[in-house]
């Protein structure tokens, strides 16, 4: 089913503001990571990472950015190009985003930033649900149920 104009209009502003800000973040990772950063301006405080398979914040700033991001920024490529395929890419863009960061989440403190995201995410299964149509009404068989069925079985 392809997605209405307002639904393609809201994912589609979701799927960009995560996907650039996904790459963006993960190549500051990188950046920041390869440049030596010590400031805390590019690379968070290397002790968010103790516990972590990671020594340092290359690998999860290439993964933020190839997977996360370029998963979002594909889903939104595929919304503008192929509707119809949109909610089933859409979704599993919006699922990377989750599991990032339910991990993220496993590994360091929180932060208000993994609300937003982790709210952004929801919000793009939520339009996924929505553009799918399975929550419409119409869609949903009549049952009916008259006074002389009810107790008679």
């Amino acid at each position: 089913m392809i997605p209405s104009r307002w639904n393609r209009a809201l994912t589609g502003l979701l799927l960009g503001f995560v996907g650039i800000t996904a790459i963006a973040g993960g190549a500051a990772l990188v950046v920041g990571e390869i440049s030596g950063d010590q400031s805390g301006l590019l690379v968070p405080a290397p002790s968010y990472l103790e516990g972590s398979p990671f020594s340092s914040y290359l690998v999860p700033g290439l993964l933020l950015a190839v997977v996360v991001g370029g998963a979002q920024l594909t889903a939104l490529a595929v919304l503008v190009r192929r509707p119809a395929l949109a909610p089933a890419v859409t979704a599993m863009a919006a699922y990377t985003i989750l599991i990032w960061i339910f991990v993220q989440m496993i590994i360091i403190p929180f932060s208000p930033l993994q609300l937003v995201y982790f709210l952004a995410g929801l919000a793009e299964i939520g339009l996924v649900v929505s553009a799918s149509g399975i929550l419409r009404a119409e869609d949903r068989p009549v049952v009916d149920r008259s006074p002389a069925d009810v107790g008679s079985t």
